[in-house]
């Protein structure tokens, strides 16, 4: 067992995990730790936990320290200068007449760079605007152009299940969502039903996909003659949720059984008899 931490760097934003370096670590605890775009500050949301090393992604980063008061001082700071970065460039886009809508502003933890995530339709060019924030704040500014799923990410919100939106609570592997995920679930392929708030199918489709295709594996087809406890009938639906199949059992009778109370189908008269038919025109 691998001793992890979960660390979150914005609220409500993807969860990833930490070598906690032998530090006690608190839920609540802010912490300074190292990342792929450097140092940043984050807040520790599952406190340290034993995890088996097969399920461990590398590269594992450590937390080099919990917070110290300069540290949230300098936070504080971060994000005032995020503030006024975001203000300033909002005037230049319309001073320069920009085809481009700011979606976040942020400022690395060192200070040596602020990022600003902007959606458009088409390339934008924006060297002037660049230019002017880099003369203004004299630090390196460096523009990230987003699509519509990054922009939902970003701002967050809450989708049609009432739960905060799933790209802003989980890291994906950005495998994309596609319509056949919607059909193989026995969903509307009405696109008001299955888009999501940035207007691209939902990402619940993708996380879900697995579990129904597993259970359609295991499951009796649709329309299949079944044995249960209760009584001899057909496979007309399934509850995947529950991994259980729905038996229409005659007399306009409904039950529910899982997989383990179902016997393997039977063969009707009908399919064995066209078994043979198939089998005698093969040996001719």
């Amino acid at each position: 067992m691998t001793e992890l931490a979960e660390i979150v760097f914005r609220n409500g934003g993807k969860v990833y995990s930490f070598d906690p370096a032998g530090l006690g670590l608190c839920v609540g605890d802010q912490v300074i730790v190292r990342t792929s775009r450097g140092i940043e500050l984050g807040k520790v949301v599952v406190a340290n936990h034993g995890v088996p090393e097969s399920e461990i992604v590398a590269p594992l980063q450590k937390v080099v320290r919990i917070a110290s008061s300069s540290d949230l001082a300098a936070a504080e700071r971060n994000e005032k200068l995020a503030g006024r970065a975001a203000q300033v460039c909002e005037e230049k886009i319309q001073e320069y007449g920009l085809e481009m809508r700011l979606i976040s502003t942020e400022v690395v933890f060192d200070g040596s760079k602020i990022v600003l995530s902007f959606f458009s339709e088409d390339r934008v060019d924006f060297r002037r605007l660049v230019e002017d924030l880099a003369k203004k704040f004299r630090t390196r500014i460096e523009f990230r152009q987003v699509g519509v799923r990054d922009e939902a990410r970003l701002i967050g919100g809450y989708g049609p299940c009432g739960r905060k939106m799933c790209c802003t609570m989980f890291a994906g592997d950005q495998q994309p969502v596609s319509i056949k995920m919607a059909k193989d679930q026995n969903l509307s392929l009405n696109p008001m039903k299955i888009s999501g708030i940035c207007g691209r199918l939902m990402c619940c489709l993708k996380y879900e996909h697995e579990c129904y295709r597993d259970f359609k594996e295991r499951a009796p087809r649709k329309g299949v003659p079944v044995r249960t406890g209760q009584g001899e009938g057909t496979v007309v639906d399934y509850c995947v949720p529950r991994e259980m199949v729905m038996i229409d059992i005659g007399e306009g009778r409904q039950i529910e059984a899982s997989l383990d109370e179902i016997t393997p189908p039977l063969q009707d008269k009908g399919e064995n008899e066209g078994g043979g038919r198939r089998d005698r025109r093969r040996r001719r």
